[in-house]
């Protein structure tokens, strides 16, 4: 008996724009980037997430915001 699962998770890019502020290390420009992320289980899409990142255009670093 053969038991095979296969899990994945895909992102994709959906927007991107030019954000205030500049980066922190370089002083470069920033970018948010809308993505989409599905994870699929068997083939079977399970959840759709959208989440917002941003990112340096210099040094290409994922800064993160204090809230």
């Amino acid at each position: 008996m053969c038991f095979l699962y296969i899990c994945g998770e895909q992102e994709k890019e959906l927007s991107r724009q030019e954000a205030t502020g500049s980066c922190p290390y370089c002083g470069g420009k920033v970018e948010s980037v809308d993505v989409q992320t599905k994870w699929s289980f068997c083939f079977l899409p399970l959840c759709f997430v959208l989440k917002r990142r941003y990112i340096c255009t210099s040094c290409s670093r994922r800064l993160i915001l204090d809230s």
